[in-house]
């Protein structure tokens, strides 16, 4: 392979990395919310709001867990909703909890 041809190659990887992280930020936005009725929320405990969480089921949840303190949690500070790698596809409430909560770094 030409140097030539290794810089062509390198841009068009450069640029393919870059239309498939916009469109994954894309399909984010328009994922639709988690329901609590889904199978892998209930099966996971998952709640939209933190203060609504069964204690007697979940001891270990404390009320200052939220989804937008949780490392698996993606989504932007300040906004109300956000993909979590728990639940791909699907966006979670920033203010929700389930037992996969995991303190952020």
């Amino acid at each position: 392979m030409t140097s030539h041809n290794r810089r062509i190659f390198l841009l068009q990887v450069a640029a393919g990395s870059a239309v498939l992280a916009a469109s994954r930020a894309a399909q984010a936005q328009g994922a639709p919310m988690l329901n609590e009725t889904d199978a892998q929320a209930v099966a996971l405990g998952y709640a939209a709001d933190t203060s609504k969480v069964d204690q007697k089921k979940f001891p270990k949840h404390a009320a200052s867990q939220a989804c937008l303190g949780c490392q698996l949690y993606t989504g932007k500070p300040g906004e109300a909703s956000g993909p979590c790698g728990i639940f791909p596809g699907k966006q979670v409430s920033a203010k929700g909890w389930c037992s996969a909560w995991v303190k952020k770094a």
